[in-house]
């Protein structure tokens, strides 16, 4: 049994979901992203998601797009972030995927890429803008198969599509709450559930609902339909709003510990 599986079995014998936390690597610098995904990870979060950050980020809003501009200002490159995983893994257990737009693993090689990733302590990537029908073009020159490929599920994607989706799907199924792109307001808890349940009746990998969740009442309401929550602007926001205060790492950890709380079912 993976990292992966291991902690969503864990979680679901303890009545929880889990906490899925994205923050891009380098933001606000590498010092101290690296403190604050360390806090993290030790405040309760579950799963990391460690963003590599892109100079077009096309399905983030414009706090996450904030972000990967700060990175990519301070030279955060592809190689940091490895040397990152590398780090954070040395100090904790918890799954740590990758997320990324495919230009700059196309650029760092697939092959490379994956022996990275791996060698880091990687146990999944996610990328973004990278469809099922072309993906075979990156995981055709995979050396092996330890690197979970999850996949995304839009609210709009029909059931035979979702079903397509599913059957190429590793790790976990990443299910978009919205249309839209990630941080906008407004979720509809209904249908987010309903596409919950459709999901869960056609694949038996764990499902994480992402885009635009900040509140742990709404957190609440997610945990108790799907078997993680996923939370990305909203952590950056934090960044942001903090990038010349000395607490900031404080109040990072604050805030995960309070979030988590609202997994529990």
């Amino acid at each position: 049994m993976n990292r992966i599986e291991n902690t969503f079995t864990k979680l679901k014998e303890k009545g929880e979901s889990a906490l899925v936390g994205f923050v891009t690597a380098g933001d606000p610098d590498m010092r101290r992203s690296l403190d604050i995904v360390k806090t993290m990870c030790a405040s309760g979060l579950d799963v990391l998601e460690l963003g590599i950050p892109f100079s077009d980020p096309t399905a983030d809003g414009p706090v996450i797009q904030r972000s990967s501009a700060r990175s990519l200002e301070g030279g955060t490159r592809l190689s940091d972030v490895m040397d990152m995983t590398r780090s954070v893994r040395a100090s904790t257990d918890i799954p740590i995927i990758l997320f990324s737009y495919y230009n700059p693993i196309l650029a760092y090689s697939p092959a490379f890429f994956y022996d990275e990733a791996v060698a880091a302590g990687a146990d999944g990537v996610l990328v973004v803008d990278l469809p099922p029908e072309e993906s075979d073009e990156m995981t055709g020159l995979w050396p092996g198969d330890k690197l979970s490929l999850i996949r995304l599920v839009a609210p709009t994607t029909p059931r035979e599509r979702m079903d397509y989706i599913a059957q190429a799907a590793t790790g976990f199924l990443y299910l978009v709450s919205k249309t839209g792109v990630t941080g906008s307001d407004g979720l509809d808890l209904a249908a987010i559930a309903a596409n919950t349940a459709v999901l869960k009746s056609i694949s038996s990998l764990p499902i994480c609902v992402g885009f635009g969740i900040s509140a742990p009442e709404d957190v609440a309401a997610i945990a108790a339909a799907a078997d993680g929550v996923v939370i990305g602007s909203a952590f950056e926001k934090i960044i942001e709003d903090n990038l010349e205060n000395p607490d900031l790492i404080t109040i990072m950890g604050a805030t995960v510990k309070g979030l988590k709380t609202a997994t529990v079912r």
